[in-house]
Order: C-alpha cells, then sequence, then structure tokens
C-alpha cells in the first residue's frame, strides 16, 4: 500500500479538502474553509498545515470562537446543510467558547466540525498553560465540555487515530438525521506528529445523502389518518427546507385545502401568500394559525421537533379528538406528540401522500375558515406594519419597513433571540424560498451578526442582514470585524429598546416588578438597577469597527439609511432607536413558564393560579 508521511494536521487539512457532497445528483464540495483563532494549541499544527499551500480551503480569522463557530452555522445553514466550514481555536477558554455554538448547531441539527486543541497527549510539561487539571481523572480536559452538546466527539491520542475519526465524523455530518456538531479534540503534540498515512485516505470521497422514500404501509397509514379526518392541518418544519420539499408542500396544501402553520425553522419553505399559508404557529405565532391549530383533529408534524414555542408548550391543540403524525427522518423527533411516526423523507413522502389521497378524492372540510383567517391577519399585519408611534419609531414598523418597502426580496434576514423573531415569525412576508435564516432551536443570543457572516459567504450575491436587539448586539458583535476584514457586506439594524424588554415582559406579565432587566444605571438611593438609562451609540460602535454606522429615530430616518445602507460597499450598522414594548403580542397563545407558586406578592400567586389552570389544559406527553 502506498504511503504518504504528513503531521496529523496535514492529513487533516488533506482529508477536508478532498471530501464532497452528491445530493439529487448534484457534486458540490463539502468543506468550504476552516474558520477559528489560533492559539499555542493549535497553531504549530493544524495551523502550520492550514499556512502551507497546497490545499483550496481558505482560512477566516475569527474574533471570538463562538462567533467563530455561529459563522459556521449560519454558512452551513443557508447552504442546506450540504457545504460546511470547521472551527478551531486553542485550548483551554478558546476552547470552551465554541461549546454555547456547538449546542446552537447540535439543537438545531446544523452540521459543523469543531476541532479545538487540547492539552498534551504525552502528559510531559503538565500542566500546560491554560490546562484544566481534574484531580481525580487525568484523561478529562476542557474540551470534554464538548461531549454533551455534540452528535459525535473523538480525542486523537495517536495519529492514526484520525484516520477512522474523520471517517466517522463525515458519516454524522452528512447524515440529515443527526447533523450537529462533531467535536474531535486535537491534543498539541499529537497536531505535529508525522505518520505513513495511506495514499487513499485523501482520495476524492462523495457522500450521497440519500431521500429515504416512505414505504406503502407508511403512506397507507398517514392517508387512513387524513381521509378520517375532518380538519387536517400541517405544521411546516425545517425539515420542509433542507428536503426542499416546499413545492410539494404548497401543492399538497392546496390540493386538498388543507392550512399549514410554519415554525422558524420552516418559515419561507412556502410563500407567505400561498392560500393555506396562516404564517407562523405557536407562542410566537399568528392569529389564524393558532386559532385554527385549536380545531384540527390531525396535526400532520412534517418535519418539525414539536417544541414548545410549536406547540404552546402542548397547550395549542385544544380539540379532544387530535391525533398527530410526524414525517421526519430522524426517529426521535418523530416520536413526539406521541404522533404516528413516520420516518421518511419530507418531499417524498408529501409527493406520495397527494397521490394516494388524490386518488380517493378527498377534500379537507374547513370551508371558508382558511381564506377569512388569512384575511383579518393581513389586516393586521398592514395595521402593524403602518402604525403611527408617537415616540418615533417602534421596533414591528421596522420589520414592515424592512420587508415591505426596503429590502430586496431576495435579501437574506437573520435573527435569533429576544422578541424580534417573534415579530418576524408572525407578521415577516417570505417571497424567496431561503430568504428567512433564524435560529431559535437554542434561541441563541449573539448569534445573528456572525451567521449573517455565515450566510453572506454562502451566498455573496445576496443581501444579508441580520436584525437584533440591542442586547444581543451587546452580546456578540465581533464578528462584524470579521466581515470589515474580509470585505464582505452585511447589514445590522440594531433595534435599540435599552434593555433585554421581551424577558423584561415575561418578567412582569408573571407579577414580578421590573427588575434587572433594562438598561438602567444603579439608583444611589434604592441601590437598584433602576437609575437613568443607559445610552450607548451603536453607529459609532461600528464606525471603531471600520463599518459605515447610521442612525435613525423615525421612520423617515430609517428609510433614509437603508437605502444608504444598501448603496454601501461594505458592513453597515443602523442604530434604530425603537420605543420600549413596540413589539407584537401574544395572539391566543401560551407558554409554561416555571413562575413562583409562593410569594408575598399577591400578582405572583395569582400568576402562578393562572398558570395551573392552563397547565390543565394541556397534553403531558
Amino acid at each position: 500500500m502506498e504511503t504518504i508521511r504528513m503531521t496529523v494536521g496535514q492529513a487533516i487539512v488533506r482529508f477536508l479538502d478532498n471530501q464532497y457532497i452528491e445530493f439529487d445528483g448534484k457534486v458540490e464540495k463539502f468543506v468550504g474553509g476552516v474558520i477559528g483563532i489560533f492559539g499555542h494549541g493549535v497553531v504549530v499544527g493544524l495551523g502550520e498545515a492550514l499556512a502551507a499551500p497546497g490545499h483550496n480551503l481558505p482560512f477566516i480569522q475569527a474574533k471570538n470562537e463562538q462567533g467563530a463557530g455561529h459563522v459556521a452555522i449560519g454558512y452551513a445553514k443557508q447552504n442546506n446543510r450540504r457545504k460546511i466550514m470547521a472551527v478551531t481555536s486553542s485550548i483551554g477558554p478558546g476552547a470552551l467558547n465554541m461549546v454555547t455554538a456547538a449546542g446552537t448547531a447540535t439543537v438545531n441539527h446544523i452540521p459543523v466540525l469543531f476541532l479545538p486543541g487540547d492539552v498534551f497527549a504525552d502528559r510531559q510539561p503538565d500542566p500546560v498553560l491554560q490546562q484544566l487539571e481534574v484531580p481525580h481523572d487525568a484523561t478529562i480536559s476542557a474540551n470534554d465540555a464538548f461531549r454533551p452538546v455534540s452528535r459525535y466527539f473523538d480525542r486523537i491520542t495517536r495519529p492514526e487515530q484520525i484516520m477512522t475519526a474523520l471517517i466517522h465524523a463525515m458519516s454524522v455530518l452528512t447524515d440529515p438525521a443527526q447533523g450537529g456538531a462533531v467535536t474531535i479534540a486535537l491534543p498539541q503534540d499529537v497536531q505535529g506528529v508525522a505518520y505513513d498515512y495511506p495514499v487513499e485516505l485523501f482520495d476524492q470521497r462523495i457522500h450521497h445523502i440519500e431521500r429515504r422514500p416512505p414505504t406503502s404501509t407508511q403512506v397507507a397509514r398517514i392517508v387512513s389518518l387524513i381521509k378520517s379526518a375532518e380538519k387536517p392541518y400541517v405544521i411546516c418544519g425545517g425539515g420542509v427546507r433542507y428536503s426542499e420539499a416546499g413545492r410539494a408542500l404548497a401543492d399538497f396544501c392546496k390540493k386538498f385545502d388543507i392550512p399549514l402553520g410554519e415554525t422558524q425553522a420552516g418559515k419561507g419553505s412556502v410563500p407567505w401568500d400561498h392560500p393555506c399559508n396562516l404564517s407562523g404557529i405557536g407562542v410566537t405565532g399568528s392569529l389564524a394559525a393558532n386559532r385554527l391549530a385549536k380545531e384540527a383533529d390531525l396535526i400532520i408534524g412534517v418535519g418539525t421537533r414539536f417544541g414548545d414555542f410549536t406547540t404552546c408548550s402542548k397547550w395549542l391543540f385544544q380539540n379532544p379528538k387530535a391525533r398527530f403524525v410526524s414525517i421526519n427522518v430522524a426517529p426521535f423527533d418523530a416520536n413526539k406528540m406521541n404522533a404516528e411516526p413516520i420516518i421518511a423523507d419530507a418531499k417524498l413522502t408529501l409527493l406520495a401522500m397527494s397521490r394516494a389521497l388524490g386518488a380517493a378524492d378527498y377534500k379537507a372540510r374547513w370551508g371558508d375558515k382558511i381564506a377569512r383567517a388569512r384575511e383579518e391577519w393581513a389586516r393586521e399585519v398592514d395595521s402593524l406594519y403602518t402604525q403611527e408611534d408617537p415616540m418615533g419609531l417602534s421596533q414591528i414598523r421596522v420589520i414592515g419597513e424592512l420587508n415591505d418597502v426596503l429590502l430586496p426580496k431576495n435579501a437574506i434576514v437573520v435573527s435569533g433571540s429576544g422578541s424580534i423573531p417573534s415579530d418576524m415569525q408572525r407578521t415577516w412576508r417570505t417571497r424567496v424560498p431561503g430568504t428567512y435564516h433564524m435560529e431559535y432551536g437554542f434561541s441563541c443570543m449573539g448569534y445573528e451578526i456572525a451567521a449573517s457572516l455565515g450566510a453572506k459567504l454562502a451566498m455573496p450575491e445576496r443581501e444579508c442582514v441580520a436584525i437584533v436587539g440591542d442586547g444581543a448586539y451587546t452580546m456578540l458583535h465581533t464578528e462584524l470585524l470579521t466581515a470589515v476584514q474580509e470585505g464582505r457586506k452585511i447589514i445590522v439594524v440594531v433595534c435599540d429598546n435599552s434593555g433585554f424588554q421581551c424577558i423584561d415582559n415575561l418578567q412582569h406579565s408573571q407579577g414580578i416588578a421590573h427588575f434587572g432587566n433594562e438598561w438602567r444605571k444603579r439608583d444611589p438611593k434604592t441601590g437598584l438597577l433602576a437609575g437613568e438609562q443607559v445610552q450607548v451609540d451603536f453607529a459609532k460602535n461600528a464606525e471603531s469597527w471600520g463599518a459605515l454606522g447610521l442612525r435613525a429615530r423615525t421612520v423617515e430616518e430609517f428609510r433614509k439609511a437603508v437605502r444608504r445602507a444598501l448603496r454601501a460597499k461594505g458592513p453597515v450598522v443602523i442604530h434604530a432607536r425603537v420605543s420600549p414594548k413596540s413589539m407584537t403580542h401574544g395572539y391566543e397563545s401560551w407558554w409554561r413558564v416555571g413562575t413562583a407558586e409562593v410569594s408575598d406578592n399577591p400578582e405572583v400567586v395569582r400568576a402562578a393560579e393562572e398558570m395551573k389552570a392552563e397547565l390543565a389544559k394541556a397534553r403531558k406527553f
């Protein structure tokens, strides 16, 4: 067997550079590059290999390791999980910074390869700089924190181990049913160790993503359930997007008069103006979607994991006769809500269902309720999008201006935390598939700006716009500097309402006085954070990074700023000063939170009693 002598770091680079994906007959390069921050635990090992010529893996220098992970997630998500980036760091703090991003990837089934540096395998210099020592177990390092947030974890202590580790990693990263973080911890000494690797390890490797067709008995079970239902209802999840099943779902719902509600991950797979699309469903859903969901007697989940926001903590489906069927490639998700599990590809299953139901001449019995619900909701959104705020500018008006007036219809909008995802799931009117980019499985603050850079790397020809609150911006905006460095234009719209107002709303709704969520200075008399508001100039902050900074306090100023941003060549931050509490409300939804059962505050006690009363209406499993 022919061999080639190279280090572990060099072998990793050579291997990753030769991985390809085949999906529906199209072959594409799988690994688009590496992003990270070098430190002593990685720079002379994997870093040496990346610095050398002879490969096609561009290296992007991040400014925060968590941000690097979010860039990679945004890149993979925007590529429908068929292209990835690897993320690397030094040992210790740098590695631990990536754990949050790994959790975000895994919760959302987004493939990302994490390559953190690790402590010396031979232990000779222990404790090395940044080493976490655990007296009772010398095999533990900081990187063990990746274990619960990774779909696959390995630590390379001998150079030959990297061969099987990389092959196993690829099998997980290319599996639609798994997806998520894959972590291969790389002790810094092992990265530089040489080994005679078989040349065939570095041959071009094509990973085939196969659509799993439904069996005839699976289709028969679904059709039987639908035919026995009067008011079936579809939940469009992220699996619809990744299976590219939007057209199949749109045709299916229209053909059989079945309404659909969108999850955050599924939104945009079917255009907003489709006659069966009721917009977002659940805690952050629309009035139309939530009202009809309460009447449904069969809920058909397509590519959804039935999270608590989608189901209103299992409360939303009030029809006592309601049954569930779940189409999903992931068995773990398909069995939620005590559903009839259909482990199969979304697109192929929808097409098979359509053929079988068409032969049965089936129509749902919603009558004109779908059309009337859509019309009522359209009027509500029109009103929200044009509302006048006496204080100057509301958050929902910002979203409306971006959606209906200012942005190109193929612009990619990114968000992920606070009240902005609520407003967007309810009201954003998606015209072009793949342009609504939301991370709401983990709702990770700080995802937005980094992920918008990842989306821009995936689709450089599109405008990529991060819509963030001031809390999310301050949580993690360092990759704005990376965008400047890389010459990648992203537009960041900061809706500044002086604090974590989404959580302040939740706090106050449960009877608790406003406490610790608004951005206020400490009151010297009371000792509480209840003094004057802290004023921040986000535009000036952007300018310090080298981006263009713009400001807006009125609708006209905001329109002017966005038009200026669209003409700009590089990254832009628009500081939009919006009124506190100017987001949308709950629209007949409910969410279970752990309200205190005992309190000296009668409002808290009342809220706890109301929580128990609503919990009695929710399904137990």
